[in-house]
């Protein structure tokens, strides 16, 4: 393409790189955006929804946990369930973009920018 101008050609497949990269980048936030993820606590009692980028979206208790006298069970139930949650979706992140770097011809635990 850029015959005889040096280095240019290859700048010029890296600038297009970069653009493809950058493309892909911006997909893959949409598609984090998507993907939902369910963490638990309390064999199932209390479960949170989050989005694979960690934005928590829902919280599910079951009422037989409701005793005035056990409100700290219930509050670290909820907490533990909020934190499954939050590992799992920086795991599927984690993941996803492990599968994007190996698209592009990169090391799978390359941590790119996010």
């Amino acid at each position: 393409m850029f015959k005889g101008m040096g280095g240019l050609g290859d700048m010029a497949k890296m600038m297009k790189t970069a653009q493809e990269m950058q493309g892909k980048m911006a997909q893959l936030q949409e598609e984090l955006n998507a993907i939902i993820v369910t963490g638990e606590s309390g064999a199932g009692l209390v479960k949170a929804t989050a989005t694979a980028k960690g934005e928590l979206t829902g919280l599910e208790i079951d009422p037989s946990i409701f005793n005035a006298d056990e409100k700290e069970v219930v509050e670290d139930l909820i907490l533990a369930a909020i934190k499954d949650a939050q590992a799992k979706a920086d795991a599927r992140s984690k993941e996803e973009m492990g599968a994007m770097a190996e698209s592009l011809g990169l090391p799978r635990d390359m941590n790119l920018p996010f």
